[in-house]
């Protein structure tokens, strides 16, 4: 491993000496926000590997999905329409709890730590 970090810092090096990195779009601006800020560490990798890939876990389709439940619960008529949404609603967040406890995110510092930062995030981004 070292081996490989040795040539990528002499790839490096080489680039700036030849001033490859010299002028390049965005130089002296500030960086984009990172899109998962939020996010521990430890999960990062996990979630952008997932998201590359065009995938997302399971607990974040769930979460989608209950947000969008919530919306047509929110904007529904009929009571029947609504009961049927709200039993649906209940089957996902009953699921979301099995696989945060599954998971071992509900006895997670870290999750704990970023709970209401995670739900957020997940809940601004489907509006």
């Amino acid at each position: 491993m070292k081996y490989l970090h040795s040539i990528a810092e002499e790839k490096i090096q080489k680039a700036i000496r030849q001033g490859e990195f010299d002028r390049l779009p965005g130089d002296g601006k500030p960086l984009p926000p990172d899109e998962l800020e939020n996010v521990p560490e430890e999960l990062r990798v996990g979630f952008k590997i997932l998201k590359n890939a065009g995938l997302i876990p399971e607990e974040m389709l769930l979460r989608k999905e209950m947000v969008t439940l919530g919306d047509l619960i929110a904007a529904c008529q009929d009571d029947t329409e609504r009961e049927r949404l709200q039993n649906e609603l209940t089957v996902k967040k009953l699921r979301y709890q099995s696989l945060m406890s599954d998971r071992g995110w509900l006895a997670s510092d870290a999750f704990s730590e970023y709970e209401h930062q995670i739900k957020q995030k997940l809940t601004d981004n489907e509006k």
